[in-house]
Protein backbone atom coordinates (compact mmCIF):
# COMPACT_ATOMS: atom_id res chain seq x y z
CA UNK A 1 0.00 0.00 0.00
CA UNK A 2 2.50 2.74 1.31
CA UNK A 3 4.47 1.48 -2.40
CA UNK A 4 1.48 2.37 -4.79
CA UNK A 5 0.89 5.74 -2.52
CA UNK A 6 3.92 6.53 -3.05
CA UNK A 7 4.07 5.88 -6.78
CA UNK A 8 1.09 7.94 -6.80
CA UNK A 9 2.87 10.85 -5.09
CA UNK A 10 5.65 10.59 -7.90
CA UNK A 11 3.40 10.33 -10.70
CA UNK A 12 1.53 13.46 -9.23
CA UNK A 13 4.44 15.66 -8.72
CA UNK A 14 5.70 14.34 -12.13
CA UNK A 15 2.49 15.31 -13.75
CA UNK A 16 2.63 18.60 -12.06
CA UNK A 17 5.90 19.58 -13.49
CA UNK A 18 5.30 18.71 -16.47
CA UNK A 19 1.85 20.46 -16.65
CA UNK A 20 4.12 23.82 -15.46
CA UNK A 21 6.45 22.84 -17.94
CA UNK A 22 4.21 22.98 -20.78
CA UNK A 23 2.16 25.53 -19.82
CA UNK A 24 5.81 27.70 -19.22
CA UNK A 25 7.00 27.08 -22.71
CA UNK A 26 3.04 27.58 -24.54
CA UNK A 27 3.62 30.73 -22.54
CA UNK A 28 6.69 31.76 -23.89
CA UNK A 29 5.21 30.57 -27.86
CA UNK A 30 2.28 32.88 -27.44
CA UNK A 31 4.85 35.60 -26.62
CA UNK A 32 7.11 34.75 -29.20
CA UNK A 33 3.99 34.36 -31.88
CA UNK A 34 2.95 38.20 -30.97
CA UNK A 35 5.92 39.59 -31.07
CA UNK A 36 6.68 37.86 -34.71
CA UNK A 37 3.57 39.38 -35.52
CA UNK A 38 4.13 42.78 -34.78
CA UNK A 39 7.39 42.53 -36.32
CA UNK A 40 6.39 41.26 -39.55
CA UNK A 41 3.45 44.26 -39.59
CA UNK A 42 5.57 46.76 -39.01
CA UNK A 43 8.28 45.51 -41.46
CA UNK A 44 5.18 45.17 -44.38
CA UNK A 45 4.36 48.84 -43.31
CA UNK A 46 7.29 50.13 -44.12
CA UNK A 47 6.58 49.10 -47.82
CA UNK A 48 10.84 48.53 -48.55
CA UNK A 49 11.02 45.67 -51.42
CA UNK A 50 14.37 44.97 -50.02
CA UNK A 51 12.86 44.12 -46.34
CA UNK A 52 9.89 41.81 -47.89
CA UNK A 53 11.73 38.21 -47.37
CA UNK A 54 12.68 39.32 -43.54
CA UNK A 55 9.11 40.13 -43.34
CA UNK A 56 7.96 37.12 -44.61
CA UNK A 57 10.22 35.12 -42.43
CA UNK A 58 8.72 36.71 -39.16
CA UNK A 59 5.26 36.08 -40.22
CA UNK A 60 6.45 32.17 -40.86
CA UNK A 61 8.13 32.56 -37.19
CA UNK A 62 4.56 33.93 -35.76
CA UNK A 63 2.88 31.01 -37.40
CA UNK A 64 5.29 28.58 -36.62
CA UNK A 65 5.43 29.22 -33.05
CA UNK A 66 1.25 30.19 -32.88
CA UNK A 67 1.01 26.40 -34.44
CA UNK A 68 3.39 24.78 -31.95
CA UNK A 69 1.67 26.39 -29.08
CA UNK A 70 -1.52 24.52 -30.20
CA UNK A 71 -0.06 21.24 -29.49
CA UNK A 72 -0.31 22.23 -25.84
CA UNK A 73 -2.96 24.81 -25.30
CA UNK A 74 -6.66 25.00 -27.41
CA UNK A 75 -5.89 26.96 -31.01
CA UNK A 76 -8.67 28.84 -30.27
CA UNK A 77 -7.69 29.80 -26.60
CA UNK A 78 -3.67 30.45 -28.08
CA UNK A 79 -5.37 32.78 -30.82
CA UNK A 80 -6.83 34.51 -27.95
CA UNK A 81 -3.51 34.14 -25.69
CA UNK A 82 -1.61 35.68 -29.00
CA UNK A 83 -3.69 38.58 -29.18
CA UNK A 84 -3.62 39.48 -25.84
CA UNK A 85 0.16 39.31 -25.55
CA UNK A 86 0.42 41.53 -29.23
CA UNK A 87 -1.98 44.04 -27.25
CA UNK A 88 0.35 44.26 -24.21
CA UNK A 89 3.68 44.36 -26.31
CA UNK A 90 2.21 46.78 -28.36
CA UNK A 91 1.09 48.96 -25.35
CA UNK A 92 4.88 48.27 -24.24
CA UNK A 93 5.70 50.68 -27.42
CA UNK A 94 3.56 53.33 -26.25
CA UNK A 95 3.20 54.60 -29.32
CA UNK A 96 6.11 54.55 -30.44
CA UNK A 97 6.82 52.97 -33.44
CA UNK A 98 10.41 51.72 -32.59
CA UNK A 99 10.61 48.28 -31.98
CA UNK A 100 14.42 48.42 -30.13
CA UNK A 101 12.71 47.68 -26.98
CA UNK A 102 11.40 44.46 -28.00
CA UNK A 103 13.62 43.38 -30.23
CA UNK A 104 15.64 43.20 -27.20
CA UNK A 105 13.27 41.37 -25.08
CA UNK A 106 12.38 38.88 -27.63
CA UNK A 107 14.72 38.55 -30.98
CA UNK A 108 17.03 36.17 -30.06
CA UNK A 109 15.20 33.94 -27.09
CA UNK A 110 12.29 33.71 -29.37
CA UNK A 111 14.56 32.72 -32.30
CA UNK A 112 15.97 29.71 -30.30
CA UNK A 113 13.01 28.96 -29.72
CA UNK A 114 11.69 28.95 -32.52
CA UNK A 115 14.40 26.71 -33.86
CA UNK A 116 15.08 24.36 -31.04
CA UNK A 117 11.67 24.34 -29.60
CA UNK A 118 12.49 20.65 -27.66
CA UNK A 119 15.44 22.00 -26.44
CA UNK A 120 13.42 24.92 -24.80
CA UNK A 121 10.51 22.47 -23.22
CA UNK A 122 13.34 19.91 -22.26
CA UNK A 123 14.75 23.68 -20.15
CA UNK A 124 11.29 24.07 -18.34
CA UNK A 125 10.59 20.24 -17.60
CA UNK A 126 13.74 20.65 -15.53
CA UNK A 127 13.06 24.10 -13.87
CA UNK A 128 9.60 23.24 -12.94
CA UNK A 129 10.58 19.88 -11.24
Amino acid sequence: MWILASSFVCFSAASFAEDAAEKAFTNELIECAAYYQISSEAIGAMNAPQMKAVGERLKTSASDAQTLASKYRGAEQVEKDVAAAKQAQVNKLAGSNNLRGLMAEYKDSCKTLVADPQKRLDYWTMATM
